[in-house]
């Protein structure tokens, strides 16, 4: 399904002591490319590259709104179908002394013919404290059928940190495990990310359980920029 790429952008602005706080909004625009989509540990475009973009809206206040739009392929190899995802969010985020959260609303929309009963839509929280980053999401609407997945009342949580490395490398590591709501079928599954960064570049090495569809090693190489 989807990538959450939510950019929450903090500006304050301290005027002059005779004048009221005045609260700022800011625009902000971004391209991507990679090898592999991936999202919670599983391909979304059939292990073949992928390109993004999207735009985000936010003011002092701790609001954001956007959408963001990625190329996918959920088809089989014997299969030229593909599609695209788009993403319309808005959320509220900040910090409580050492502590950061966010919380808002995504809703994921698949316009292509095949892919009309894949919408749906999550609330999520997320938090972190240091270098340390967790969250939930659960999918209060949805447009798939009952007792599958990515129905109304799956849930999925996460738990990452982050580690500085010498010569601007950046290390991360993910854990995120997937509750789908479907009492007859079991396919819930755990995943595991490891992602190298340094400047716009990121590799990614992901694995998931047989659940998720594919327990194969992943690999990725992205780009991705801001304007």
């Amino acid at each position: 399904m989807k990538t959450l790429k939510i950019t929450t952008i903090a500006t304050s602005v301290l005027a002059a002591s005779s004048f009221s706080q005045v609260a700022l909004a800011d625009v902000e625009s971004n391209f991507g490319a990679t090898s592999n989509y991936l999202w919670r540990g599983v391909s979304q475009s059939g292990n073949a590259p992928s390109l993004s973009g999207g735009i985000d809206y936010s003011d002092e206040s701790g609001f954001y709104a956007g959408s963001w739009v990625g190329t996918i392929d959920w088809t089989d190899e014997t299969s030229d179908d593909k599609g695209a995802e788009v993403d319309f969010y808005a959320g509220f985020g900040g910090e409580a002394g050492d502590f950061g959260y966010d919380v808002g609303y995504i809703y994921y929309y698949y316009p292509a013919t095949g892919y009309e009963d894949s919408n749906f839509g999550e609330i999520y929280l997320n938090g972190s404290f240091g270098d340390l980053g967790f969250g939930v999401a659960y999918t209060i609407n949805s447009d798939a059928d009952d007792d599958v997945p990515f129905g109304t009342g799956d849930l999925y949580y996460n738990v990452s940190y982050g580690f500085d490395l010498s010569n601007d490398y950046t290390l991360g590591l993910t854990y995120g495990y997937y509750d789908f709501d479907t009492p007859s079928i079991d396919v819930d599954y755990g995943h595991f990310q490891v992602d190298l960064g340094k400047g716009d570049f990121t590799l990614t090495i992901s694995k998931a359980d047989k659940e998720s569809g594919s327990d194969d090693t992943n690999f990725a190489v992205s780009w991705g920029t801001t304007f």
